[in-house]
Formats: structure tokens, sequence, C-alpha cells
């Protein structure tokens, strides 16, 4: 099969021809229709990840058609659309019985742990618990989106920040989690406010439902000018970008007992970030982290799909070739296009 490749982190991949997956016994092998290039692709291929191991292939947020079922598989058939969530549980420990299989200790991830979708085919393990079938209304390149950015972003403000009616969103980073998240606390009611550096990602903001836009570069203080459009700070703050900054503005810019979700990954030079603490006790803030979303709550954010209320499918900024796939991987610390870029073509 043809996959995007690399055997040194940091070097620049190259398209190859390398051998076809096979499924496990609890797994299933997946043409690939559609993947999206990611920023964790990007810090993986960095050498950000302990997990990944050379030489690799990338790649985990797509969708297919399954080609090849392990013996043992027993809800899914080939022939059947699916996606995955990007992490994928074992199934059988404690977090999985619990349904967290998105914290399992013996997880599997395309593109991380195993070979990825950046790739004609790939393999997934643990197919019965992490699959998610398709609707046939979801196209491939939609249901590709899914699978990291907007399933994080989704368990990040409806199940970890628990975003209600009339409460300030404030979203630091207006890429694709972040735009995620302005869109989907937009649909529950609430009051995001979108915040970046560039002008043109908070136009595009305003039309995923941010009620405000703060430039980051033109004011003296991101925190202040959230706590002067909310009168006090914001309920909910989401750093979507992974930066000691937004990372310690998302924190400092929340009224008392506000709540902070990390979704934006902090790797290497960057994991260990200042945080207001003093503030976190006085004020009782509360902080969680957003690691991806288990198959089993896909149901929720499908339904809000089909019933018009999320369009993830806007967030889509270009359709490209595996070939194109690798500049988009390796120019996404300075690129400044809008949306996602998706591999649709092979």
């Amino acid at each position: 099969m043809k996959a995007m490749f690399y055997d040194l982190f940091g070097k620049v991949p190259t398209v190859e021809t390398v051998p076809d997956p096979s499924p496990t016994r609890r797994g299933v092998v997946v043409e690939v229709a559609a993947t999206g290039v990611c920023r964790s692709d990007w810090h993986g291929w960095l050498g950000h990840d302990p997990d990944i191991h050379l030489p690799h292939v990338p790649g985990h947020e797509f969708a297919g058609r399954i080609v090849a079922v392990g013996q043992d598989v027993e809800k899914f058939r080939v022939g059947t659309r699916v996606t995955v969530p990007f992490v994928s549980g074992c199934g059988r420990c404690a977090e999985c019985r619990s349904g967290n299989q998105q914290v399992c200790p013996d997880q599997f991830q395309p593109g991380f742990t195993h070979w990825g979708s950046f790739a004609e085919f790939v393999a997934i393990d643990f197919a019965d618990t992490n699959l998610v079938a398709l609707p046939d209304d979801v196209d491939d390149a939609t249901a590709a989106s899914l699978g990291c950015r907007f399933a994080t972003s989704f368990r990040a403000v409806v199940d970890q920040a628990r975003v209600g009616p009339g409460e300030w969103v404030a979203v630091h980073g207006c890429g694709g989690v972040g735009l995620s998240a302005i869109m989907i606390a937009a649909a529950l009611g609430a009051n995001p406010i979108a915040i970046d550096l560039a002008e043109d990602k908070l136009a595009f903001a305003r039309t995923c439902g941010a009620v405000a836009t703060i430039n980051a570069s033109e004011v003296a203080s991101v925190v202040e000018a959230v706590r002067e459009i909310t009168r006090g700070g914001a309920h909910v703050s989401i750093d979507a970008l992974g930066h000691p900054s937004t990372c310690f503005n998302s924190i400092q810019n929340l009224r008392r007992r506000g709540r902070h979700v990390q979704v934006g990954l902090m790797l290497g030079e960057h994991a260990t970030p200042r945080i207001p603490m003093a503030q976190v006790i006085g004020h009782e803030l509360e902080i969680y982290g957003s690691h991806g979303m288990q198959a089993w709550r896909y149901d929720a954010l499908l339904t809000m799909m089909k019933a018009g209320k999320i369009a993830p499918e806007r967030l889509i900024g270009r359709r490209i070739t595996l070939e194109e796939g690798i500049p988009a991987l390796t120019e996404m610390a300075t690129a400044s296009t809008i949306g996602m870029s998706v591999i649709t073509s092979f």
C-alpha cells in the first residue's frame, strides 16, 4: 500500500510502498477514504510522543470501509463504514469497564502506538470496543474530522466543562480544536469568546458562533479583556492551542469557581507550564484535561449533527492528496490556513 512514511523524527516524510496490514484476532483493517492532518501528528513527527517507534506512518483521524475482520470480532463486518476515536481502549481493564476508554492504560492509538491512517489501509485493534459505525448521511471527510479535534472538543465542552446555556466560554486558539469548541458551545446556548492572533481566524470564529472576539496581539492583557467582556471572568475557559501562555491565560481569566479544560497538547518543552495556583485555591477553580472521546459517546455527537445543531463539515478547509499531506504536516507550526486539511486522495 501507499503510505506517508518517516524513519527519523523531524525528517521530511516520503510517500512509500509498504506492506499491507493484517487484522489481529480482535481487530479489523480499514480502507482509508479520508484522514485529517492534525497538530498531534505534527507533535509526533517532531518526536514529542514517547509511544512512537521508528519507522512510522502517522495519521489518527480517519474514516473508511472495513476490508478485513479478525476471527474474534463480533459486532462489525466487511463493508461497514466506520471511524474510530484516536484513543482506543483495550475493552478489558477497569477504566474500559467503567466506560472511560479514553484513559485506558493499555490504549491503542493509530498514528502513535501503531502505524496510522496516512495510508491506503490502517489496522485497528479492539474493534468491538472502539469502532463507530457511520450513518449514510455523514460523508467520509466529515467523519474523518470527528476523530480527534471535534470529538475531543465535544467531550471537553459537554462532558468535562459541563457547559450550560448563558455561560461565558473563553476559547484560546482558533485552530480546528478551538473552532470546534466554539461551535459546540454555541449549540448548547453558551456565549463563546474566540481568542487568537489572526484576524481572519477570528472572523471565521464569529460565523461558528463566537459572540465576541479578542485579538491577543492587540490587547495589553487577554485576561483583562475576557474579564471586561464577561463582567468578571469566564465560567469556562478552554486552552485549545497548548502553549504555556494560553494555558496560563485560560486559568487566570476564569471567574470564581470557574472551570478550565486543557485540550491543546502540552508536550516537549511546554510540558510543565506555569499555573496561577493561588487563584486556583482561593477561587476554587476546577482544572480538567480532555483526551479524546469514547466510541459510545459518538451517538450524542451524531444526534446533534443530524438535528443540524452542529456542522463539523464547515471546519474543513482543504481536501488534499497524500503527497500534499507532507507539507500540510511539516509546515503546520507556521501555517495560516483556516480550518483543517483532509487527505481524500491516495
